[in-house]
């Protein structure tokens, strides 16, 4: 039986999951996702992946994507102004967040789109989008979680700033109970983001954020910012106090920790 024939057994989703295509092996689960919303499949559909060849991250950045990992994307159509799409991407980081914690460990949120245990990262949210002017079409949310992954095998420059359910535990987890975890708090995240209720999403997703009192480093296509991270406004853009008190409000970019000095 597949891993997704399993997932489904014991499902209890009204949206997440109730569609599951499930692939040994894909470039990317987001473009696979794209090209099925674009056929116009059904809202909740997942695609799950054991491997991917050229998983997506970050600007553009490689996703390392082996054996024994958590690679999926979900197709979600809410009715909802292009320029909301980010607060998929908060309620996706707040599930998986959620859902790790569930078993004991203190997993948080990094600005803006992953998760990490300590310092050291265990998941990437990847949201891509396809718009009118005025109209979301459909939105894809791509999850990589390294469940079961052994990290050492990583190359030397990630390995160090990564890590996995199974090392943290020192057990392997079970993918199908975890999968079946983190649809349904999706679910129930992705809900109240439709239903309106985006600010207790946003609330608890503060809750859980680490880079709040970091020294951080931001990089955006068109500059590096330098400074404290002191806050998240009503939207979730990082507020970052600068040199000499000024304060820069950062919608998106990589954010990295910096040591105190």
């Amino acid at each position: 039986m597949s891993l997704a024939a399993e997932v489904e057994k014991g499902l209890e989703t009204d949206i997440v999951g109730r569609r599951l295509n499930y692939f040994n092996e894909v470039e990317s689960t987001n473009s696979v996702a794209t090209e099925m919303a674009d056929d116009g499949a059904a809202e909740g559909t997942v695609i799950i992946a054991e491997m991917q060849t050229h998983g997506k991250g970050w600007m553009g950045r490689r996703w390392i994507s082996p054996k024994d990992g958590v690679w999926i994307s979900v197709i979600l159509r809410p009715r909802m102004s292009p320029a909301h799409a980010y607060r998929l991407t908060i309620a996706a980081g707040l599930a998986v967040a959620k859902t790790i914690r569930s078993y004991g460990i203190d997993a948080r949120v990094k600005w803006p789109n992953d998760v990490i245990i300590g310092e050291k990262k265990v998941c990437g949210v990847l949201t891509e989008i396809e718009a009118e002017i005025a109209n979301l079409r459909y939105a894809i949310v791509g999850i990589g979680v390294d469940v079961n992954v052994d990290t050492d095998l990583f190359p030397e420059e990630i390995r160090v700033g990564s890590t996995s359910l199974k090392a943290e535990l020192e057990h392997p987890v079970d993918r199908v109970e975890f999968l079946q975890r983190l649809f349904a708090t999706l679910e129930y995240e992705y809900l109240r983001v439709k239903k309106d209720n985006f600010q207790a999403v946003l609330n608890d997703w503060r809750h859980m954020l680490a880079t709040v009192g970091k020294r951080v480093q931001i990089n955006t296509p068109t500059k590096t910012i330098y400074g404290e991270a002191i806050g998240v406004d009503s939207e979730g853009s990082l507020i970052v106090e600068c040199k000499g008190g000024f304060l820069e409000k950062v919608v998106a970019g990589e954010c990295i920790h910096l040591e105190r000095a």
